[in-house]
This record gives C-alpha cells, structure tokens and sequence, in this order.
C-alpha cells in the first residue's frame, strides 16, 4: 500500500479527531512509509517495556513510546528493531532516542526518533502501556490509527486506508 500523508491531509484534514504531528522526528529504518493501529508505552529512560512489547506477534500495528524526549540515553536499538521486524510490527515512533542507527537504517520497519544516542537504557521495567500520550502537539490512544511517510506522521480515530 502507497501512503502519502499530503494526499490524506488533503482529503480528510476537516475530519474530526485528524491529527498532524508536529516535525520533529527524525527517520530511521528502510521503510520510510508505515501504518497500522497503535499501541502505546510511556516510559522514561527504561526499555524494559519497550523490548517487552515488541515481543509479541502482532498484525498492522505501530508501537508509539513517549520517552519524556529524553536526550540522555537510547530506548530502542538494533536488537529489538529486529525483534519488532521479526514479529510484524510496522513501525515504531519514539519520543526520545535510538541508538545502532547504522544497522536499523537495513531493517524493513519505519522508525521515527527525535536523535540518536550510544548510551543503552536503565532496565527498571517502569512504566505504563495502552494509555493516552500526548508529544508533537498529537493524543496518540491505543487503538488509533497512524501513517506515516517522508512528509510526516498523521492520526485518525478511524482506519483511512
């Protein structure tokens, strides 16, 4: 499926519950257009959730972790990418950093990420899934549906494609 954020902006962006994320991310991994429904961590310097997550099989489904954009440390490296390509995952937004940017940029899976970072995560398994987050001015609730291309990253309450 060809995703192209203008063409749904143009077509849907009267639409209630539309959202546009501001551009803040960076791209990363060799798909640079993704969807799928939602899934949400927030978790803050911790990957435990993440890696957690990513292990489950899952169909057309885009995890979102708000990170606090915390510069500090990476929440997502190379090694659970691949887990997130080995179990269906279609793309990953991170509101934070990832690291192995080198060895993600071969993956098939659409990742966005505010920068990159060498230092690895704490491994407290703090945090919380499947709840309402809010970073790039967007409310990203599990469930939802999200696109993203080169353009930018959208929101729907309902399925677009």
């Amino acid at each position: 499926m060809i995703i192209s954020t203008a063409d749904l902006c143009d077509q849907y962006a009267e639409m209630e519950h539309f959202q546009v994320a501001e551009p803040l991310f960076k791209l990363f991994g060799n798909n640079s257009a993704f969807s799928g429904q939602i899934t949400t961590l927030k978790v803050f310097e911790d990957n435990v959730l993440v890696r957690k997550t990513l292990q489950q099989p899952v169909s057309d489904r885009v995890l979102v972790i708000d990170g606090g954009g915390s510069h500090r440390c990476a929440l997502l490296g190379s090694n659970i990418a691949q887990l997130a390509c080995d179990n269906g995952w279609q793309g990953i937004i991170v509101y934070g950093c990832i690291r192995d940017s080198a060895a993600i940029g071969t993956l098939p899976i659409g990742i966005r990420a505010l920068h990159t970072h060498p230092l690895r995560s704490h491994k407290k398994g703090t945090g919380e899934t499947n709840i309402s987050v809010t970073f790039a001015g967007i409310h990203f609730k599990h469930d939802h549906f999200l696109y993203a291309d080169a353009d930018g990253i959208i929101v729907s309450e309902v399925k677009l494609l």
